[in-house]
């Protein structure tokens, strides 16, 4: 990572502080391993490399601070939720469905109705206009 001249490395200053602290803990050791090769570490990183590094007596609270500000700028990265089940956009009305299958019982070649079947079984909606014909046609067909 490629650093300004004159800047100062917290994260940096912070693990070499507590490598000296926690000789043997393979946690930080392995974070001053990435963020040497990275140049960088995860937030929930950072979180556990602050928390370790509160147990540390002599080191310098400003550090801490600094540490604690960089990690309170990183967004927090969350799972959004499963989506819910999906509801199908047009609901079959039962009742048309019924009219329809009435008119071409008894005139099964009817154009009109065959063409607003083949709408309603592709679940495509039906305009007011077409409503009102099928139920023209249902009436005519109880008289």
């Amino acid at each position: 990572m490629e650093h300004k001249k004159g800047s100062i490395d917290i994260v940096n200053e912070v693990l070499e502080a507590c490598i000296l602290a926690y000789p043997v803990s393979s946690f930080i050791i392995s974070l001053y391993k990435q963020y040497i090769s990275r140049g960088w570490l995860t937030k929930g990183q950072l979180q556990g490399l602050y928390a370790k590094a509160q147990k540390i007596e002599d080191l310098a609270p400003g550090k801490l601070a600094s540490l604690e500000a960089m990690i309170n700028k990183m967004p927090n990265r969350t799972k959004s939720e499963a989506p819910k089940e999906s509801t199908p956009l047009y609901q079959k009305d039962e009742s048309t469905g019924q009219l329809i299958e009435a008119i071409l019982a008894k005139y099964p070649q009817h154009k009109t109705v065959r063409f607003l079947q083949s709408k309603y079984n592709n679940n495509q909606p039906l305009s007011p206009a077409e409503l009102a014909d099928l139920k023209r046609f249902g009436q005519l067909l109880k008289k």
